[in-house]
C-alpha cells in the first residue's frame, strides 16, 4: 500500500508527525505538506506565483517534501510530479481543530483530501477539535483504526471521508456516526480599532454554532463526543433545482 500524507498546518506540525507515525507500517508513505501553516486556505492553488519544494528532515522521523504553497498544491504537485507511482490513498491531517458544517469549505485540510479525489485517489481528512490538550498520539491511534477500516473497505475511486475527532480530554469518543455535514454558518463578526493612520483594521472573531440547532449532522456528533465520518463529493451542483431553473424565461438570443 501507498499513502500519501499531507495537512495545512505545515510539514512540522505536530498533527502530521504523529499521523505519519500511526501509518509507516502500513506500506510507503510519503509526506508532500506546506511549508508553513495554511489553515483556512480552502481550495486555493498557486497559479500567479511559482512554488519553491525542498526536501526536508521533519523532527528526526522522515523525509518529506515541504511546498511553498497551499494544500492543493501540495497534492497536485505530489501527483503530477513528485510522488512515483500514484498513491493508492491520500491522507490529510490531523488538523489542529474541528472542520465540520460551514468550515468544510473554508478547510485547508479537507481541500488536500478532495483534491486527492479529483484525482480519483480514495482520500480522507483527519481534524481534532481543539482543547485544552491536543493529545495528537491519541488522535493518530483513532485515526489509524478509522483509516485501516476504510482502507480494508475498497472505497471505489474518487471517494473522500471528512473525519472529525473529539476533544479527548475526557477519554476515548464514544464510538463513530457516519452522518451529513452540518450547514449552519459560522456566527461570525469583526473586532475593529484604528491603526494611528486613520485607518480601520478589522479582525475575523466569532464561535460555531449550536450543534442542537442541528442535530444529527457532523457538527452534533461531535459535541456528544463521537467521531464524525462525513463523506463529501465536490460535485456543488444543485440536481434539484436544474429542472426548475431551465424552465425560467431565459433570453432567446443575444445580440
Amino acid at each position: 500500500m501507498r499513502i500519501l500524507i499531507t495537512n495545512d498546518d505545515g510539514i512540522m506540525a505536530p498533527g502530521l508527525s504523529a499521523l505519519y507515525q500511526a501509518l509507516a507500517d502500513l506500506g510507503q508513505v510519503d509526506v508532500v505538506a506546506p511549508e508553513t501553516t495554511q489553515s483556512a486556505m480552502g481550495h486555493a492553488i498557486s497559479v500567479l506565483t511559482p512554488m519553491l519544494v525542498q526536501r526536508v528532515h521533519v523532527n528526526r522521523l522522515f523525509w518529506g517534501f515541504s511546498v511553498d504553497g497551499k494544500p492543493a498544491d501540495c497534492v497536485k504537485l505530489a501527483l503530477l510530479e513528485l510522488v512515483r507511482p500514484r498513491p493508492d490513498f491520500v491522507v490529510s491531517g490531523i488538523n489542529s481543530g474541528a472542520n465540520t458544517s460551514i468550515n468544510v469549505l473554508y478547510s485547508g485540510t479537507v481541500a488536500g483530501a478532495v483534491e486527492a479525489a479529483f484525482f480519483r485517489i480514495p482520500s480522507i481528512a483527519f481534524s481534532l477539535e481543539l482543547s485544552a490538550e491536543l493529545d495528537f498520539a491519541r488522535a493518530a491511534r483513532i485515526a489509524r483504526q478509522i483509516f485501516e477500516r476504510y482502507a480494508a473497505s475498497a472505497p471505489p475511486p474518487g471517494t473522500c471521508l471528512n473525519v472529525n475527532i473529539p476533544a479527548l480530554d475526557a477519554g476515548w469518543p464514544r464510538g463513530v456516526r457516519v452522518c451529513p455535514q452540518g450547514t449552519l454558518p459560522m456566527r461570525d463578526h469583526y473586532l475593529s480599532k484604528p491603526d494611528g493612520q486613520g485607518r480601520t483594521i478589522y479582525w475575523l472573531d466569532g464561535r460555531m454554532p449550536d450543534a442542537h440547532e442541528h442535530p444529527d449532522s457532523d457538527l452534533h456528533a461531535l459535541a456528544e463526543r463521537y467521531v464524525a465520518v462525513t463523506p463529501l463529493r465536490f460535485d456543488m451542483t444543485h440536481h434539484a433545482a436544474l429542472k426548475e431553473v431551465a424552465e425560467w424565461s431565459w433570453p432567446a438570443t443575444f445580440e
